[in-house]
């Protein structure tokens, strides 16, 4: 069912991407920006400090990064002056760190594996391709019963 909007305010268009919208669009290129720089920073240090030390801010003359624990953010002051003139070289004007000592994010969550269909739901999704008019959506009930029967196949069989 198809809504009577106005012409004047049809714009054809269709939605925008929210990062093209003013206020998200330049929060979107600052974290991008960040995000480069933080990169680059622990590009220049070993890799356990790099695992648990991350660039959290460049304000005004200061780099702000957050270590997991006292002393990785101990350790990352040592390797201040290096910080600094990596940062330097790729254009970052700073004069000095500051190290906060803060959890990192979890890591992503995996996804998880997901459970083959049952053969009573393969013959339920068949029963129900069976009612359904719409023959697209018959066939992807059907695909969808096939890819239930055969992941039930290699599994032994049940008395």
């Amino acid at each position: 069912m198809q809504r009577d909007v106005p012409a004047s305010l049809r714009t054809g268009h269709g939605p925008r991407p929210i990062t093209d919208v003013g206020p998200v669009a330049a929060l979107a290129k600052q974290a991008g920006k960040l995000e480069a720089l933080d990169r680059a920073l622990r590009q220049t240090l070993s890799s356990p400090l790099r695992e648990q030390v991350r660039f959290a801010n460049f304000r005004g003359d200061r780099l702000v990064f957050l270590a997991s624990s006292p002393a990785w953010a101990s350790r990352l002051r040592l390797q201040q002056t290096q910080i600094l003139a990596a940062a330097r070289a790729i254009g970052a004007n700073a004069s000095s760190i500051t190290v906060k000592v803060a959890p990192l994010p979890p890591p992503d969550p995996q996804p998880e594996q997901s459970k083959p269909l049952s053969p009573a739901a393969a013959l339920h999704l068949k029963a129900a391709a069976g009612s359904i008019n719409d023959p697209e959506l018959r066939a992807m009930f059907l695909e969808l019963a096939s890819v239930a029967e055969t992941a039930n196949s290699t599994s032994p069989a049940t008395p």
